[in-house]
């Protein structure tokens, strides 16, 4: 147990518009033996929901907050820099390790991610085993490793 959280409860909130995308990065959690239950948003407005635990799902307990949070930029509805922008603007969700996932080979898309607080830029790679292998990486550093504050986990 790290930071107050079992491990089976631990989440992985994924924001991904893109189907093909979506269940790349869901298989490479799979063959990755990721223990972490993912939880997939697919656009700015939904994650937003998610997180702040309004809308959709305002049900979900707020203080359950996932460990990481991978953004894809291109979203529909409000766009991922966007939701970084509301996700740093807010107390709740200020300290939330994101990370940006995306296919943008764009230098200003990693600027403003950037300069907006990501904790990280990964470009989506083609090959399916240079993807599992980012996976198992983040999986590694940003779950295990990675120690959060109390009132993040």
């Amino acid at each position: 147990m790290r930071s107050g959280v079992e491990e089976k409860d631990r989440v992985i909130l994924l924001v991904e518009d893109n189907l093909d995308d979506e269940a790349l990065t869901l298989r490479a959690f799979g063959k990755s033996n990721v223990p972490h239950r993912v939880v997939v948003t697919r656009d700015g407005v939904e994650a937003l929901d998610y997180l702040l635990a309004t809308g959709s799902h305002a049900g979900r307990e707020p203080r359950a907050m996932p460990q990481l949070v991978l953004l894809d930029l291109k979203l529909p509805r409000i766009d991922g820099l966007e939701v970084l922008r509301r996700i740093r603007s807010d107390d709740r969700t200020r300290l939330l390790p994101v990370v940006i996932l995306t296919s943008s080979k764009e230098q200003q898309d990693m600027l403003d991610g950037y300069g907006l607080g990501a904790n990280s830029y990964v470009q989506k790679p083609v090959d399916f085993t240079h993807f599992l292998r980012a996976v198992e990486q983040l999986e590694l550093y940003w779950l295990v490793l990675n120690e959060l504050p109390q009132d993040v986990a």
